[in-house]
Formats: C-alpha cells, structure tokens, sequence
C-alpha cells in the first residue's frame, strides 16, 4: 500500500519472514520518521528500491494511522503539503490520476452508469 501523508510517503507492505508484521519502506528517511518517530530501528538499504525501512506490528501500525486520521483538518490535501519535494510529487501523481480519469473507459475493470457505449443500432426491448 502506497501511504501518502502531509509529511511522508511510504509503502506498507507484509514482512515475508512475519506476517503479523508490516515493513513500512521509504525513499528519504525523514519520511520514515515523521511516520514511526525518532526512536524506531530505522534500516539503511542503499541497494534497495526503497532506501530506507522499518519493521512495526499491525495493532502499533493502526494506532499511528488512527492518530493520523484524528488528525486532518484541512479541505485539499495538496494545499496542506509543506515540504516542496513531496508537494511536487503529489502534484505529479495528482495529474497523472487525473488523466487516468479522463481516460476512455471502455476497458476499465469496474463497470458503473455510462461505462456502456452502444456502436450502431441498440437492441430491441422486448415485448414483456
């Protein structure tokens, strides 16, 4: 799971070795830090796509996510981003989900009101 904060991005994902556990990744340790704290074990894997991990347990992650949501008080996330870095990389991947959007969805996966485009003559109702 990607986690996009005001402060932080991350990726959550299960550690292999324990599954009651989640390896929380991040490509600038600051990140890391604004999400764990100062007192973490926080591992520097240069070698690595994300750089910069820890390990946390489900129940401990939840908490920091509760605290989190407890938290917002703003009405657009973007605007209340304050580190310039992230900003622009929230603003990037903003766009790019917008074109996403606007994309033609005739192949997309979930079907909803309008996704059905008839080409050519409708079928004929039948007499009920």
């Amino acid at each position: 799971m990607w986690l996009c904060l005001r402060d932080a991005f991350c990726s959550i994902v299960v550690d292999k070795d324990s599954p009651d556990r989640l390896m929380i990744r991040a490509r600038r340790k600051k990140d890391l830090i604004n999400v764990v704290g100062p007192d973490a074990e926080i591992l520097d894997t240069p070698d690595r796509d994300y750089r910069w991990r820890t390990f946390i347990g489900r129940d401990q992650f939840k908490a920091l996510m509760i605290g989190r949501i407890d938290l917002i008080n703003y009405t657009n996330f973007k605007d209340s981003v304050k580190d310039g870095d992230l900003h622009r990389m929230y603003m990037d991947f903003w766009t790019r989900h917008k074109q996403y959007q606007s994309r033609d969805r005739s192949s997309h996966f979930a079907w909803g009101p309008g996704d059905v485009v008839h080409h050519g003559r409708r079928p004929r109702k039948r007499a009920g």
